[in-house]
């Protein structure tokens, strides 16, 4: 794990603080950025450190400067690190947003996909959510005041799959039962957990469905998409919420896209 600790000459003072899982790209840098302009405190983690770069240097000026740590959410001692340098740079955490994930080989049929396959997506999208949230959990315990947020990225997936995503949509089905886990044993301790299920954001991982993606009766048809910064704004709206109150499920996406009665 590399941390890029970056000169800000203003305290964090009232700032609330948010660590953000893959905010190199798409939905984790839309809602990093909505963030920062919010004036949130924001660490940005993620595999590749340009990425990340790219994503501070789109933080509007007089924001303060986000944190910058290269972390693999699956690796353990990359989690552990990643939160420590949170809790050195700014002292507490009040909301996680874990958002790292992949879809894996995409349109492999269940009898091809190798084990290596399935083992990469489950120990990113399930076992890599599970550590972040336990090492946010723990700091948001011990800390004073006790309490914090949990947003956990979910999918339509985690209710309804596509063809051929049998590692995705289970690791997105277990990410909701580890989102209700994590909420009720969150109560004692003021730790707020919710999900928010995302289908069709304009992002770079969804350009293919514009131009065609495998429906359930085995044709080929675009999809409409929605605008990426529209589940920012959903995802902050559930992040400023006060700890009495919280989002369990949200489900934000293009209207017209084949989600209910999907198949």
């Amino acid at each position: 794990m590399n941390t890029v600790r970056t000169t800000d000459e203003e305290s964090t003072g009232a700032r609330k603080v948010a660590v953000v899982t893959g905010a190199g790209s798409g939905i984790g840098r839309a809602v990093a950025v909505e963030l920062l302009t919010a004036g949130w405190s924001v660490a940005l983690a993620g595999r590749r450190p340009e990425p990340l770069a790219q994503t501070a240097a789109a933080a509007p000026a007089g924001r303060g400067t986000p944190l910058t740590v290269r972390a693999d959410v699956s690796r353990p001692e990359d989690v552990a690190a990643l939160f420590g340098a949170v809790r050195d740079r700014f002292g507490r955490l009040d909301l996680l947003f874990n958002n790292a994930g992949t879809f894996g080989p995409g349109g492999v049929p269940v009898e091809e996909l190798p084990y290596e396959a399935w083992r990469h997506v489950v120990d990113t999208n399930l076992n890599g959510a599970f550590l972040c949230a336990q090492a946010a959990y723990r700091q948001m315990k011990e800390q004073d005041p006790q309490g914090g947020r949990i947003i956990n990225n979910g999918s339509i997936s985690a209710h309804t799959p596509r063809p051929h995503s049998v590692a995705y949509t289970a690791t997105k089905h277990a990410l909701t039962g580890l989102t209700k886990s994590l909420s009720l044993d969150g109560r004692p301790y003021g730790i707020a957990v919710g999900q928010i299920d995302i289908g069709n954001a304009a992002t770079d991982m969804t350009a293919g469905m514009q131009t065609g993606a495998l429906q359930a009766n085995g044709e080929t048809a675009p999809e409409p998409v929605m605008d990426v910064a529209d589940v920012a704004r959903t995802v902050r709206h559930m992040a400023e919420l006060p700890l009495e109150a919280n989002v369990q499920f949200a489900t934000v996406l293009a209207t017209a896209m084949p989600y209910v009665g999907r198949g």
